[in-house]
């Protein structure tokens, strides 16, 4: 029976494949036969390559090829313009971009350029190569400055590292107030050098010994003990408040070591400096309980653990915030804070009007950017570069350092900040422009003149200090907490 039906089938499907492949359905094409070659030549993007005929032949590089390509093809059809064969042995460097190409005639099966239209291609590529070249040269000048100035500024570090180790250090007492050492002092310390000038020059009036810090440190370790472990709730009230203010102070610690310095990766936990800095500002705590930790210390206790040992970063740190400027912010005493501005005020009155009048038009009062300036020794507001370079004249000049800066940063940024309204102003003095160069800002500072109706800073504040109610009324509103 199957094979009854594929007998019956079969002529049909034949007749089928017959139709289909009398309508070309199923036809194939039979391949032509290449037409011999004419050698036309190929488009590379720097140059014209012709065609290979043969893959099987002896490869050539493309040099060999563009010297053959001129024999084998002859020139093109039509009106064209003989460029330069050497006009890319002319040029110093081989264009990486497309832009080359305008100097290339046409393949042969396009039509060629005309005159006028080469001659453009050529000015126009002769106009880009120049630019580059003139870029190059201004990008290798620039360089060469900066070269020029670092290997400057190495040397003059150098010898200045010299005079200070071999000159000044023996002889602290009776060197450091010479008008060499002074001028010494203003161009920047030799980061070699850096701490042990700070801590000659900030002191040791509370004769903090490091026996002493050890003590505190080991007292600040049992309290951070004590209180991890501690989850009794049967504590008496004075108790119960003072692990209340324990844990307080240790959330604060740890919260601001977090966020000193986050760019250097060497504070935060598991950071090399971590447990310094939390060494550091523990202590200080339990030294000082009356200040307690105040927010922004991490970064002052920061910038001397970078310059000074363990031991010697701590008597630095609390003889620092032991004089009267640190301990009136720290302490947050208004009067004397008032009395701070006010007398920032009449000198910037004197060194910069028109910001001056600005500023009160906008109602934008120092407290709104001194407090975190001071509070931090421009630390956290300044490049970490510049601040110690701030730092290094604050230990020659004392609290007057610190508002002469200030003026000098709204110098060096007076006619941006002519353009702000309240809200930008305030918003760019608590954050800098990261790019802050020290020469410039320090260009400011000497701009600067602390002297106002020929008193200076000390008479100034002094002035202050002794009638200075009326004075702080007509100046500035208290701190803003």
């Amino acid at each position: 029976m199957l094979s009854f039906h594929y007998i019956c089938l079969s002529p049909l499907i034949l007749n089928i494949c017959h139709s289909l492949s009398s309508r070309n359905l199923f036809s194939r094409k039979p391949k032509e036969p290449k037409p011999p070659s004419q050698n036309i030549p190929g488009w590379r993007l720097f140059g014209k390559v012709p065609l290979r005929e043969n893959t099987t032949k002896d490869p050539k590089d493309s040099f060999t090829i563009q010297q053959e390509y001129p024999v084998k093809v002859g020139p093109a059809p039509g009106p064209q313009v003989q460029l330069s064969a050497a006009r890319r042995k002319n040029l110093e460097f081989e264009p990486l971009s497309t832009t080359a190409l305008i100097l290339e005639d046409r393949p042969s099966n396009l039509p060629a350029k005309s005159v006028e239209e080469a001659m453009r291609h050529k000015q126009e590529y002769d106009e880009m190569v120049a630019g580059a070249k003139r870029r190059e040269l201004k990008e290798a000048q620039k360089k060469k400055r900066q070269m020029k100035e670092r290997f400057k500024q190495e040397d003059s570090i150098a010898n200045a590292m010299v005079i200070w180790n071999n000159d000044v250090l023996p002889n602290w007492d009776c060197m450091r107030n010479t008008r060499r050492v002074r001028e010494l002092w203003w161009q920047g310390l030799p980061p070699s050098v850096r701490g042990r000038v700070w801590s000659l020059a900030i002191g040791n009036e509370l004769n903090i010994t490091p026996e002493l810090f050890e003590i505190f440190l080991s007292r600040a370790k049992e309290r951070w003990k004590s209180f991890s472990e501690t989850s009794s709730e049967n504590e008496t009230e004075d108790s119960g408040s003072l692990q209340a203010d324990r844990e307080s102070s240790l959330d604060l610690i740890k919260l601001d070591i977090s966020r000193t310095f986050p760019s250097l990766f060497i504070f935060q936990k598991g950071g090399p400096y971590h447990d310094l800095l939390h060494s550091v500002l523990g202590a200080y705590t339990c030294y000082r309980p009356d200040v307690g930790y105040v927010q922004g210390m991490s970064f002052i206790a920061a910038v001397l653990i970078l310059n000074l040992e363990e031991a010697d970063a701590f008597i630095a740190f609390a003889n620092l915030l032991n004089k009267p400027c640190q301990m009136a912010f720290f302490r947050v005493d208004h009067d004397l804070m008032l009395k701070y501005f006010a007398a920032f005020e009449v000198f910037f009155e004197e060194n910069l009007p028109r910001l001056f009048n600005h500023f009160q038009i906008n109602n934008l009062t120092p407290d709104l950017y001194l407090i975190d300036w001071i509070f931090t020794l421009y630390s956290k507001s300044l490049p970490l570069d510049v601040a110690c370079r701030v730092w290094d004249v604050f230990c020659r000049d004392g609290e007057e350092c610190l508002f002469r800066t200030g003026l000098g940063i709204l110098r060096l940024y007076q006619e941006v900040l002519l353009q702000m309204d309240f809200i930008h102003m305030a918003q760019f003095l608590t954050r800098l422009p990261d790019d802050m160069a020290a020469d410039n800002l320090f260009s400011c500072i000497t701009a600067t003149q602390m002297l106002s109706s020929n008193r200076k800073w000390g008479q100034v504040f002094s002035a202050l200090m002794k009638d200075g109610s009326k004075e702080i009324a007509n100046h500035s509103p208290a701190p803003r907490s």
